[in-house]
């Protein structure tokens, strides 16, 4: 701010002074040179002295603290580092071209059924082929599957027809399978490198939006399609938080991408032959020989699964992911507030849509549950693209403010909705153009941190994205 403030002042253009002007200019000249100190009655300086004064002491203050001090030439390191790089720093291209990926997946489904079936569907791909175009091409599936249920579906709360459940699981099915096979293309093609793992989880961090709106039309969730956003997006989070302490992605035996997935799409496939009134019945009519069971058999089908899924799905995860944090940070005598600090960009933005939720009058997640998850889910990618990010750097533990640039537009949103509130229902700004520019704004920003990276980290690896760049020897 000093510096910008010194700037500003040399800028400044100096007064044009008449010849009566500049006779006072030099009077004042020679009383300040004999008298230092003058009296208030004699001491009038103009604006210009003022600004040279000013300039001139912040010029030396910031000079001699730049030499004497550390913190100081941290400061202007730090600026100079920040005007000649985006996203990434020299340290961070330095950590790119060392970068090693490591995972451990313990699913006994995926070891002896499902890693057989992609090593085999990888032979259908051309060498040719770039696994980022693999990666994009199943994430695509996905948006297909979302826009079929917008379309039968629009809130989410009527059955859409059975063929369309069909497709979702076939769609979701693909998507795993090319999601799987882009990793056995690339060690295939010998492609292999950071920018596949960021675009590679970036997509997965996505496709929980996506698939979220998909289930909601399937088990007509309604509103409620939020929630199972937020149970998948959770142990993801996690699950990249853990990797940026580990350095290795671990999959427990049951875990979403393999396990998860492959209930979600024989859901769909079971809802395409008894339709989607089942999951909205009563927990006891869809299952009778459970109906004794209190309390439960009351409520709707798919919000037992929900509850179900949090109890022995999403809490056992969390715990396993903190667990390992844990050691980890007590191995390296770090702290552990500084890596649950992590946690706090995604805390405020669960927090802060669903306290916008409460306030709105128009009952945001009954009536427009696609802008939602989806405005969300797109500040939810940012999120976990710049942790990777930070991975890939190999950046100090911590919480990064940039992150939190994803929750810049919630402020304004409650703040609109709280006007409602307060002037009997009556926005200042229509909710729905205030949750469309919410979309608009997350598209933006999730837009240009991908552009963005991706131009930098194939500039320092050079290499291209959608293109296999042969490695030099």
């Amino acid at each position: 701010m000093l510096l910008i403030f010194c700037s500003f002042l040399e800028s400044a253009p100096k007064p044009s002074c008449s010849p009566k002007k500049k006779k006072k200019k030099q009077k004042i000249s020679k009383s300040l040179s004999v008298s230092p100190f003058p009296t208030v009655q004699y001491f009038k300086l103009s604006y210009f002295h003022i600004k040279q004064f000013l300039f001139r002491s912040v010029v030396v203050f910031l000079n001699y603290n730049k030499k004497n001090h550390p913190s100081f030439r941290s400061i202007f390191s730090f600026s100079a580092r920040s005007e000649k790089m985006g996203y990434i720093g020299s340290h961070g291209i330095a950590a790119l071209h060392r970068y090693k990926y490591s995972g451990v997946d313990h699913s006994y489904v995926a070891k002896y059924v499902l890693q057989p079936f992609w090593s085999r569907c990888v032979n259908f791909f051309p060498l040719w082929m770039p696994p980022n175009m693999i990666t994009l091409m199943g994430f695509m599936f996905l948006v297909t599957s979302a826009l079929l249920g917008y379309i039968y579906s629009p809130r989410l709360d009527t059955p859409p027809p059975r063929w369309v459940h069909f497709a979702h699981g076939l769609l979701l099915f693909l998507y795993q399978t090319f999601d799987a096979v882009d990793g056995k293309q690339a060690r295939r093609t010998n492609s292999s490198s950071p920018l596949g793992e960021l675009f590679d989880h970036g997509c997965d961090a996505l496709a929980c939006a996506f698939e979220s709106l998909a289930f909601g039309s399937t088990a007509m969730c309604g509103r409620d399609s939020f929630w199972f956003w937020l149970i998948s997006a959770v142990p993801f989070y996690g699950a990249t938080w853990e990797h940026f302490f580990t350095n290795t992605l671990i999959l427990p035996a049951v875990n979403g991408p393999t396990e998860g997935l492959m209930l979600i799409y024989v859901a769909h496939l079971f809802t395409a032959l008894v339709g989607a009134e089942w999951w909205v019945q009563h927990f006891g009519m869809s299952f009778p020989f459970l109906s004794w069971v209190p309390f439960v058999s009351e409520i709707q089908t798919y919000r037992v699964v929900l509850l179900l899924m949090t109890a022995f799905a999403v809490i056992p995860t969390v715990a396993f992911n903190v667990s390992n944090v844990y050691k980890v940070v007590q191995a390296r005598k770090s702290s552990m507030l500084m890596a649950l600090a992590m946690l706090y960009p995604f805390l405020v933005l669960v927090g802060g849509v669903l306290v916008w939720d409460y306030l709105s009058p128009s009952d945001l997640m009954a009536n427009y549950p696609h802008l939602v998850v989806l405005g969300t889910g797109l500040a939810f990618g940012f999120l976990v693209g710049r942790m990777i990010l930070s991975h890939l750097c190999d950046e100090p533990k911590g919480l990064k403010t940039n992150m939190c640039l994803s929750l810049l537009y919630l402020p304004f949103a409650i703040a609109n909705a709280l006007a409602a509130r307060l002037n009997d229902g009556v926005a200042l700004v229509d909710e729905f153009w205030v949750l469309l520019g919410y979309c608009v704004f997350t598209m933006l920003l999730y837009l240009h941190f991908t552009t963005s990276v991706i131009h930098e980290i194939t500039t320092a690896l050079g290499i291209c994205c959608f293109r296999i760049t042969r490695k030099k020897a």
